[in-house]
């Protein structure tokens, strides 16, 4: 058998490239907005001058206690009867004093410069006291303790009475109103009582001089 040549006609078809246009993709020139900056003018805040308003401070004055105005015993008049503990505990009696001549002195605070003062001139008069039959009683608002560091610390000779409330000092017109660094207050009136036999009221010496106290007692009953 004749094999017919087939001829393989493969016709190359020329597959014409197409050319692919390339479309030119124009960049659009995207035109950049300027976006303008709007200018935000600050508005200048005006600070508002708040003026201070001077408040004036009231000067609220200090309440000033009223007035104490202490009455004196009268000469000649009895004097009253009181019955305090002493250093020891031990009561003590004006009443229990009769006979003899007593000297009532009402002072401040036990162991301040001016009370030691006159109680030791008081204890270095002791003999001389005793030559006129003198008893002395020291009155003050201390307490019984306090008053007997005082009587132990000066060697003291004779009794130092408690007035807690002091209601004695009172009743003797010793309770009153003072001035001390510019301070007012009511607090015992350094005063002195002197008594006669029969507990009536001789002599009140109402300015002490704790230096001299002592001396001015014993002047006056010498006096007598």
């Amino acid at each position: 058998m004749v094999k017919k040549a087939t001829k393989k006609v493969t016709k190359k078809v020329a597959t014409k490239k197409v050319a692919t246009k390339k479309v030119a993709t124009k960049k659009v020139a995207t035109k950049k907005v300027a976006t303008k900056k709007v200018a935000t003018k600050k508005v200048a805040t005006k600070k508002v001058a708040t003026k201070k308003v001077a408040t004036k401070k009231v000067a609220t004055k200090k309440s000033v206690p009223a007035k104490t105005t202490p009455t004196l015993l009268a000469i000649g008049n009895q004097a009253p009867d009181f019955t305090l503990l002493n250093q020891d505990g031990k009561e003590v009696s004006l009443s229990s004093l009769k006979g003899q001549y007593v000297v009532v002195y009402f002072y401040p605070r036990a162991m301040t410069p001016g009370c030691t003062v006159q109680a030791c001139g008081l204890r270095d008069a002791e003999l001389d006291l005793k030559k006129h039959g003198i008893v002395v009683l020291g009155l003050s608002p201390d307490k019984p303790a306090a008053l007997k560091k005082f009587q132990e610390r000066d060697h003291l000779n004779f009794d130092l009475l408690s007035d807690l409330d002091h209601s004695v000092a009172a009743a003797y017109g010793s309770w009153g109103t003072k001035q001390f660094m510019g301070k007012v207050f009511d607090g015992i009136l350094r005063q002195s009582y002197l008594l006669d036999k029969e507990g009536k009221v001789l002599h009140v010496i109402t300015k002490v001089d704790t230096k001299s106290h002592a001396q001015d007692v014993l002047k006056f009953y010498q006096s007598l």
